[in-house]
């Protein structure tokens, strides 16, 4: 009687399928299967997935997908007349039988939600360019929008002398970078008025700041540090305790809070990573001979950005950015402790080397008069940290050419706040995206 229990279904009983953590489970009596049981039973139930074509095509596994798919109810079936259903909340998947039956379930590839957001506004091409550029070179042209993974999914960003990134919001203008995998649009600051590429005006940019009043320790590049003060670091692990926060930071913290907060705008931000890479991958891959990868007191160290940029001649064709960050204590987020950090106050930054370089400056030694970030009036601090030495640290800026190229943390650059709209917010837009109708709520 026990054998027959686990391999048939009988009158009046529903089979509920859910996957919590490993495991799926499989109520009959009250009887819960492990993932191993179900998978010997070939007669309950079939998972296809959908390919890239449209196909379905039978999974290896019985376990259900546990992202990147949908349940496509109208297609899944069971062969003996059972009846699907599935909790619109706990997305928990059930079988109402009254015999002894064999179900298909079908997973269809799920739209992430940066997708949904790009459809909505009309801004998606016919197809996103599939190639990966060639990141070294500048983008001089409309390259249109390309798509690489980040900490939530899949981005969509602008590269390139693109017309059809304007925003208007909370009564300034700002250029869209990219759409974060969480559908969330991530906009650069750009003036109170809206500005043509490459065009030469101090309006764009908010205000202008050190990075760090401090210097002589690899911790001042962080966008916030530790020890506190001007003690010295003693270890990479303090260095990138998230305690202090840099000049730069109180500054745009602090300018947030008037412009966004006080005027009542806060709502239609959303908590995103922003990423102030600390990561020290070594010499090997930085290409900087006196690199130590220590990251900390006055140790001679190259962070992450310097490796995947192309700063080193050895790497100048090698260049490569990430959308993703490298270690979660660098992950700067207010309240999200799964992705980020959850150190900041609110939830604003700056644009990184990373999507500096995504959006066509190329590498450290290139040049861009014709994209979208292009302003020649002065230069302005990125997120990215670059190098310390026994000397100073400095970081990544976005220069007055138009490339990626580093300065002392001492010295005084422009910001350009960067902030995350929330899919919701964004999808309420009217507008076209050009500098003359810009996407906007009015």
């Amino acid at each position: 009687m026990k054998k027959s229990k686990r391999k048939f279904v009988f009158i009046g009983i529903i089979i509920s399928f859910v996957l919590v953590g490993s495991l799926i489970y499989i109520s009959s009596d009250d009887k819960k299967l492990d993932i191993d049981e179900v998978s010997s039973q070939k007669a309950l139930l079939a998972i296809y997935l959908e390919d890239e074509n449209g196909d379905y095509n039978l999974s290896d596994s019985n376990a259900f997908p546990t992202s990147g798919y949908s349940l496509n109810l109208e297609k899944s079936s069971c062969l003996n007349g059972g009846v699907l259903s599935q909790d619109s909340t706990t997305k928990k998947v059930s079988v109402q039988t009254s015999k002894a039956d064999r179900c298909n379930l079908y997973f269809a590839k799920a739209a992430s939600p940066a997708s949904e957001v790009l459809a909505k506004l009309g801004v998606i091409p016919v197809a996103v360019t599939e190639t990966v550029p060639n990141f070294a070179e500048p983008a001089t042209t409309n390259e249109g929008i390309y798509s690489m993974e980040d900490d939530y999914g899949t981005s969509y960003f602008y590269r390139g002398a693109v017309t059809n990134n304007y925003v208007k919001f909370a009564g300034f203008y700002w250029r869209i970078i990219r759409i974060n995998g969480n559908g969330s649009v991530r906009i650069i600051y750009d003036g109170t008025s809206a500005h043509a590429n490459g065009e030469n005006n101090a309006d764009r940019y908010a205000t202008t700041s050190a990075y760090s009043v401090n210097n002589g320790d690899a911790k001042y590049v962080g966008w916030m540090y530790g020890p506190a003060g001007e003690n010295v670091s003693t270890s990479k692990e303090q260095a990138q305790t998230n305690t202090e926060s840099a000049t730069i930071k109180i500054i745009v913290d602090e300018w947030y809070k008037t412009n966004i907060v006080n005027k009542g705008f806060g709502n239609s931000i959303v908590d995103a990573v922003f990423c102030n890479d600390r990561s020290t991958p070594g010499k090997s891959a930085t290409g900087w001979n006196d690199d130590t990868g220590l990251g900390y007191g006055t140790n001679n160290t190259a962070y992450g950005g310097y490796a995947r940029l192309g700063v080193e001649s050895i790497n100048y064709n090698n260049v490569h950015p990430t959308f993703k960050c490298p270690q979660k204590n660098d992950a700067f987020t207010v309240g999200d402790t799964k992705k980020g950090n959850g150190a900041l106050t609110y939830p604003v930054g700056l644009i990184t080397a990373d999507e500096i370089v995504a959006a066509g400056s190329g590498n450290y030694i290139s040049t861009n008069s014709m994209y979208y970030l292009y302003n020649r009036n002065t230069w302005s601090w990125s997120l990215s940290p670059l190098m310390a030495d026994d000397y100073s640290a400095a970081g990544f800026f976005l220069g007055i050419y138009g490339g990626i190229s580093g300065n002392d943390l001492t010295s005084r650059g422009a910001i350009a706040p960067v902030i995350n709209l929330s899919a919701e917010y964004f999808k309420t837009l009217i507008g076209t995206g050009s500098m003359e109708n810009p996407f906007r709520t009015e």
